[in-house]
């Protein structure tokens, strides 16, 4: 279904607003044929065109994300002939002053590096700057006519992008709803996280927005799902032929994922202590992961397909219990001379904060494949190593030949494991065991390792880029749908309400260390241990 003009709210029946919906898909498609039957104008200029509008240009989101992103696109020739990208924020900035800030951020391709400048040029002569009020009507009226001459009367698809505190999400859609949405072509709307922080303040936020906008005008980013090897994920299992009858319980020992920072919260306390990094990181990026990994064999590779599947996994996961929780904060630490500050050493961190800074969590998924794999998460800030990656061990193999005859490694912790690294250095590897050269029989444990800086040439293109030109194209494959956030934050939920009401006191551990000894303990209670602290990793 092509998206419409964004609602409004009205006393009209329900029949009215549906006849209304259809009239307007009606008059939408008859536009669409018309462009389609026309194609190109008699100037060669093609009918349509696409804005894209930054709200919160001038926060560091932007900065350093969004705005290389659109020029990522730009210069791969991934953006539509026509379009423009304006900066909106209440900081007053001129066009010239908005693209020498973009500017500093822009980068090229490692393997079109000839053309740069020329490329920036072009693609910051697209760039405009509005200031407003989010909240103003007015303002976004005055942005509404500046996109409009843009448009030079052609067929005019917008999008938005909230690059905005969440307090401000509604009203900020509130205006641009009904004074700078498209008449004729669609409206989206890009929200970044937090959607919310339980699930009573998220459902008031979707139905917030709902109240001017179509769920499927949504566009909830989580940018992990846009990563390189989360979307391969699905690739690795469900087209190849050697991954997928091991995937469930019968052959799968437990599944890892694993997030971890070497670095505090360097001024962002403020932000990061209203949260904690069970929201920040658990509850959507890592769980999204898990969503994806565990989910059945989808109808096809459609959005709907995909995210219903999502959800069945998320419905089915069991209430997690506080008991296989472990949370941390990290302290000062002093290392080679150098002494790094605690959290609450962060002037912008209440110094009696019980935020936690790490976490692990046993989860498990009540169905026929998963019952009872434990699946372990771990995410934590100021630990030693920086890396995302998911862990699969597999089963041990009964009656194993080789485990009393010969020596080497133990092969009752040597199970074969399958990692996939999503950063830094991205790679998919297998680790196995097989016989080191030699007279004798000596076992030895290797990897089969897929190391795509060394496969491909290609730089490896930033999440960000992925998932706004989903967006533009209205691919919602990997945007988060309003049951598949409900479904998070019933799991969630209770866990934090308790940790937070009982006002649980987190496990210290020093900065750049492995995180709470406690989080061995959780592993070691469901019979596994963490992959990243063995040797060989």
């Amino acid at each position: 279904m092509q998206d419409g003009a964004i609602v409004t709210n009205s006393n009209s029946t329900q029949s009215s607003k549906s006849s209304l919906k259809g009239l307007k898909e009606e008059v939408l498609s008859a536009l669409s044929q018309e462009a389609a039957k026309v194609g190109e104008g008699s100037d060669g200029q093609s009918l349509t065109t696409v804005s894209i509008t930054v709200v919160g240009a001038s926060g560091d989101l932007a900065k350093k994300k969004i705005f290389p992103a659109l020029f990522a696109l730009y210069y791969e020739d991934c953006l539509p002939e026509h379009f423009t990208i304006f900066g909106y924020s209440r900081s007053k900035m001129t066009d010239a002053e908005l693209r020498n800030m973009v500017s500093k951020t822009l980068t090229c391709r490692i393997d079109k590096r000839a053309n740069c400048g020329e490329k920036m040029e072009e693609f910051l002569k697209r760039c405009f700057y509005h200031s407003g009020q989010y909240d103003s009507q007015e303002h976004f009226t005055e942005l509404d006519k500046k996109l409009k001459e843009h448009e030079a009367g052609r067929i005019s698809n917008r999008l938005f992008y909230l690059s905005i505190p969440p307090n401000i999400f509604v009203d900020a859609v509130k205006c641009a709803s009904s004074s700078a949405s498209s008449v004729n072509g669609w409206t989206r709307v890009i929200v970044e996280k937090p959607f919310g922080r339980d699930s009573e303040t998220s459902a008031a936020l979707t139905k917030s927005l709902k109240q001017y906008l179509e769920e499927d005008q949504i566009f909830r980013i989580d940018h992990y799902l846009g990563k390189e090897l989360v979307e391969n994920l699905s690739v690795l299992r469900f087209s190849n032929l050697i991954f997928e009858p091991l995937w469930s319980r019968q052959y799968i020992r437990n599944v890892q994922f694993i997030f971890s920072e070497d670095f505090g919260t360097e001024g962002r306390g403020g932000y990061f202590d209203h949260y904690g990094i069970i929201r920040d990181i658990m509850q959507n990026h890592l769980l999204q992961i898990l969503a994806l990994f565990a989910m059945e064999t989808p109808v096809s590779l459609d959005a709907e397909d995909i995210r219903n599947e999502k959800v069945k996994v998320l419905r089915s996961m069991r209430p997690i219990q506080v008991e296989d929780v472990v949370i941390g904060q990290y302290k000062s630490h002093t290392k080679g001379g150098v002494t790094y500050p605690g959290y609450t050493d962060d002037k912008t961190v209440p110094k009696d904060s019980l935020t936690p800074t790490f976490a692990a969590a046993a989860l498990f998924i009540d169905n026929a494949r998963w019952d009872g794999v434990p699946f372990l998460m771990k995410a934590g800030k100021a630990l030693h190593t920086r890396r995302a990656e998911i862990r699969v061990q597999f089963r041990h193999v009964p009656g194993n030949l080789y485990n009393r005859n010969v020596t080497g490694c133990d092969l009752d912790k040597a199970t074969n494991e399958l990692v996939i690294r999503v950063q830094p250095d991205e790679a998919i590897y297998l680790k196995i065991n097989n016989k080191v050269p030699g007279l004798g029989m000596r076992l030895d444990r290797s990897n089969l390792n897929l190391l795509y800086s060394a496969r491909y040439s290609k730089e490896i293109p930033d999440a960000y880029e992925r998932l706004l030109l989903d967006a533009i194209e209205g691919e919602r494959r990997l945007f988060i749908r309003s049951d598949e956030l409900d479904a998070a934050w019933s799991l969630f939920t209770p866990l934090l309400k308790e940790i937070e009401e009982k006002k649980r006191i987190p496990e210290y551990y020093p900065y750049g260390s492995r995180g709470p000894v406690g989080a061995h303990y959780l592993a070691a209670k469901h019979k596994v241990q963490w992959g990243d602290i063995s040797l060989d990793q």
